[in-house]
């Protein structure tokens, strides 16, 4: 049986652009795009865990907001449990400290990267939210 993994993401959003971020090439989903986020521990709540990821991996500090989506998707080491928060950067710039790269991207420019499967639902629902059109083919 697979274990359950219940994680949490933040999209922050700074003049109309995205944070997004790489994963390294040594642990799971190497080189995968995602939001910045992470395991929720126990006696946290969903906010709390985003907020203390976001300034571990981050050394940044976000007001969590909305919670938008939460998704589900097996993976081969178990199934993610993804809920993602709307942020707002309040103190501090990303810094990279565990992730190998990020950029900030337009909505319309999302797809552009290759998302870990677990994001992507939540990258749909961002371009949904910012009238991101796509085309068919």
């Amino acid at each position: 049986m697979k274990k359950d993994i219940h994680v949490v993401g933040a999209v922050i959003v700074s003049s109309g652009k995205v944070l997004c971020v790489q994963r390294g090439p040594d642990g799971t989903l190497p080189g995968l795009w995602e939001f910045p986020g992470g395991k929720i521990e126990p006696g946290e709540t969903a906010q709390e865990a985003l907020r203390r990821e976001v300034v571990e991996e981050l050394q940044c500090h976000v007001h969590v907001g909305e919670e938008f989506t939460t998704t589900r998707h097996t993976y081969d080491f178990g199934i993610v449990h993804l809920s993602t928060f709307y942020c707002e950067l309040v103190d501090g710039s990303p810094q990279l400290s565990e992730h190998s790269d990020m950029t900030w991207r337009d909505p319309a420019d999302l797809r552009d990267l290759v998302w870990a499967p677990a994001d992507i639902p939540a990258v749909q629902l961002i371009e949904q939210r910012f009238g991101v059109s796509r085309s068919a083919g």
